[in-house]
């Protein structure tokens, strides 16, 4: 396989300069000189921010040991609520403008969004066992992690179910642009509901500590850095397999399939 670099004809310009400039061809370019780099950002931050997490924070005296699992819960979280609206923001932006690449980012976004949710939801509910005495309770936390796990898989069942990638962009692009309108009603009718039939004994929170808050922060920024390089690194094979026919493919990988 080629060097990346020779993907581009020495007269093309430069790569990404504006997202109306942004091409398959520029975009396969950039995904392949970035990602490494924030794949080992991604490595330091996490590896500093666990060190910080579970050997500088200190014992919460009310949820002992049990809150640590924040350093890996509220990220997630957090993360997965930004990947939604990025990929909503994303998929309405390729259906406004027909630009292709933009849809490509969107489906390469989807699925660390989803893993995100999931991950949101299953350290919440390990947290939420010592503090509630339960698995799962209808928090509005937890409740509207959930509906974006759902959206998500919405988002990617649609772009697996249909052959025809445009018709796929634009049904999974669709229900992007509901879910990023409905969420914030959803949830604002989740809290509404949950004050009528009850709230939670005591909402998951990790106690107010500078220690505390520094680790979340280099968690927060090396889970984004991971969701960086494993986007780019998806996206190289979205962009490899949707444009498997075009010359550039050919001139750089082989003949074409």
């Amino acid at each position: 396989m080629p060097a990346f670099s020779s993907a581009l004809r020495s007269d093309d310009p430069p790569l990404l300069t504006t997202w109306s400039a942004a091409t398959p061809q520029r975009g396969y370019a950039l995904a392949t000189r970035l990602y490494p780099w924030f794949g080992w950002a991604a490595v330091v931050l996490c590896t500093l921010g666990l060190f910080v997490g579970l050997v500088l924070a200190p014992t919460d005296p009310h949820q002992h040991e049990h809150y640590r699992i924040a350093f890996i819960h509220t990220p997630a979280l957090w993360l997965s609520v930004a990947i939604y609206f990025a990929t909503a923001i994303a998929a309405g932006c390729s259906l406004a403008r027909r630009q292709r690449f933009l849809s490509m980012f969107a489906s390469a976004l989807a699925p660390t969004g989803a893993m995100f949710a999931f991950l949101a939801l299953w350290t919440g509910s390990l947290w939420g066992k010592p503090i509630w005495g339960t698995w799962w309770i209808w928090e509005t936390r937890l409740t509207a992690e959930l509906l974006v796990l759902f959206l998500f898989l919405g988002y990617i069942a649609l772009q697996e179910a249909i052959d025809d990638a445009r018709r796929a962009d634009r049904a999974s692009g669709l229900l992007a642009l509901v879910g990023a309108f409905g969420l914030p009603l959803l949830y604002f009718s989740i809290i509404h509901w949950s004050a009528m039939y009850g709230n939670a004994p005591r909402g998951l929170a990790a106690p107010g500590n500078p220690i505390i808050t520094m680790g979340l922060l280099l968690m927060g920024l090396g889970l984004f850095a991971y969701t960086v390089a494993a986007t780019l690194a998806r996206l190289r094979n979205v962009i490899l397999k949707r444009e498997r026919n075009s010359e550039w493919v050919a001139r750089n990988f082989g003949a074409r399939s």
